[in-house]
């Protein structure tokens, strides 16, 4: 193994291999659509304590939106975007609801 230089006075540390940052692809869409639903997931999967990496770019549109989490965690992550497709709209706009009336009243 090659080491890699930490900065200019020589001093050699690690790579970090850590599969924390082996990240997989769990949704990805070019659609005109593929930004607000990346926004989406990405805070789905973070809301539920998974880490959510969004990659792509409002700037050149023709290219796709992707939302990537740790291979670790892939599966969870695929079972939860899964389930709230399954779920529709609907239960996303009857959480809001119950959140947003979970506050002091005025």
């Amino acid at each position: 193994m090659v080491p890699v230089l930490g900065y200019a006075g020589g001093m050699a540390e690690e790579p970090d291999n850590s599969e924390q940052f082996d990240l997989v692809t769990v949704f990805r869409s070019d659609e005109h659509t593929a930004e607000m639903e990346a926004l989406a997931i990405q805070g789905l999967l973070e809301a539920a304590g998974i880490p959510a990496v969004l990659v792509g770019t409002a700037v050149l549109p023709v290219l796709p939106f992707e939302v990537r989490v740790p291979r670790a965690r892939q599966q969870e992550a695929e079972r939860l975007i899964a389930e709230s497709q399954l779920a529709g709209p609907q239960a996303a706009e009857e959480a809001a609801g119950e959140t947003s009336g979970a506050g002091p009243e005025n």
